[in-house]
């Protein structure tokens, strides 16, 4: 067993090399390569700002979610410890280790159940609202051919906030995740924040995603950039590659034809982003570096 767990960033890495290389060779290095050499360094630039926003962003919402459970982080500690997360995601296999990381950094402060509590559900607030988008983005996207679908769809999601503002703790494993969620969405009107950073968050998401595919010569209308930007972000949450990278432009290669763009371009544009989320997420150096044992 133990084995196979160190093989797993191994796997991880043949795996992500393997789905690049394979979309690579089937859909022509020449075009891609040709995209990313004529790539705008100015969106590329905008790009990696609206990232590093959304990393703040991200932040500020762990922290307000830290408090409601009744931990206190400063916000330069929250700023710096969430930099840290973002590149050791986005350097590791796995895309979680950096936030077990900052678990294992926090466990001193909040103590180890707090700490896992605290980023678990700001991570899962952060793929509850990427969800909600993709089913708004949908709305937008097949509206109005699939009117039934697009109402069906907004009862469904005003049911989801509905019954979260209503939902009260029960008893069990169950219960007691839905009282931690309640008290960390929910609560004392905390949902107003939570919201504001949440949207906010998508928001330089989004954006950032729509800038890397305008450096590569591609626009995407309102349509495209709230459902098939999303859709494409949610392959990276699959755990069986490196930060996404593979399934990501493997997304973008089946997904983007529908609003007309070739997928050799699809592939340059997520190739874009993944470098500027990396662009973004240097500044985790510096706290990394204020980590490290002084000689």
């Amino acid at each position: 067993m133990s084995r196979l767990r160190a093989l797993g960033p191994w796997v991880r890495a043949g795996v992500t090399l393997g789905v690049l290389g394979a979309l690579v060779h089937f859909l022509g290095s020449a075009e891609i390569v040709s995209a990313l050499a004529a790539a705008d360094p100015r969106w590329i630039a905008l790009s990696a700002l609206a990232l590093s926003a959304q990393i703040v962003l991200s932040a500020l919402r762990w922290q307000v979610t830290a408090r409601a459970l009744g931990i206190v982080i400063g916000r330069g500690r929250a700023v710096q410890e969430y930099y840290l997360s973002v590149l050791g995601n986005a350097l590791l296999p796995g895309g979680v280790l950096g936030d077990l990381g900052r678990v294992m950094r926090m466990r001193a402060h909040a103590g180890l159940a707090g700490a896992a509590r605290s980023v678990v559900i700001e991570r899962l607030a952060g793929q509850v609202a990427l969800l909600a988008l993709v089913g708004c983005g949908a709305l937008v996207w097949f509206w109005p051919a699939s009117a039934l679908h697009a109402t069906l769809g907004g009862v469904f999601g005003l049911g989801a906030v509905l019954g979260m503002r209503v939902a009260r703790p029960g008893g069990g494993v169950i219960g007691r995740m839905i009282a931690l969620l309640h008290r960390a969405w929910v609560a004392d009107g905390i949902w107003r924040a939570q919201t504001w950073l949440s949207v906010a968050i998508l928001g330089c998401n989004i954006a950032a995603f729509w800038a890397a595919a305008q450096a590569v010569g591609v626009s995407l209308g309102v349509g495209a950039s709230l459902y098939l930007l999303p859709l494409t972000l949610l392959a990276m949450l699959v755990p069986i590659t490196v930060a996404g990278w593979g399934l990501r432009e493997g997304a973008a290669a089946l997904l983007w034809p529908l609003a007309g763009v070739a997928p050799a371009l699809a592939v340059a544009a997520s190739i874009v982003f993944g470098a500027s989320a990396l662009l973004a997420a240097l500044p985790g150096l510096v706290g990394l570096a204020r980590r490290a044992p002084q000689g």
